[in-house]
């Protein structure tokens, strides 16, 4: 942890992915702008390049929505050093039939923080269940 970095705790990182889930149930803008940092980069796979800022990464959640209802999402930090976290969890789809699944994925997040509790760098990875 380099100087002026700040730890943060599993308990907070926990809030933040509960305020994530919640963000993504709403696409409430406000919500998902409390997520990150002004400059925060959020890469969505290991091969894209990030959105950067603050207002391009709310954009980007709000061209591609999943409908209400569509969807389960838990996730849990698995390890916590500094400013960075661990989490990992899951995402089902569902069918129209709301207790039938559609596809899920295993999700792994690197996640590093600002002193606010902002995520400043988000990168997902994901495998989808019966895929090798």
């Amino acid at each position: 942890m380099g100087s002026g970095e700040k730890a943060i705790s599993q308990e907070a990182v926990q809030r933040w992915l509960d305020d994530y889930v919640r963000a993504w149930e709403t696409y409430d803008p406000e919500a998902i702008a409390a997520l990150v940092t002004d400059d925060a980069q959020w890469w969505y796979d290991p091969w894209a390049e990030p959105v950067t800022g603050r207002y391009a990464i709310v954009a980007s959640w709000l061209e591609d929505r999943d409908p209400p209802g569509s969807w389960e999402a838990h996730y849990e930090p698995v390890a916590v050093e500094g400013d960075i976290a661990v989490a990992t969890g899951s995402s089902r789809y569902l069918t129209e039939d709301p207790s039938a699944v559609d596809r899920e994925y295993a999700n792994v997040f690197l996640l590093r923080f600002a002193e606010d509790g902002k995520c400043r760098e988000y990168r997902e990875w994901y495998m989808r269940k019966g895929t090798r």
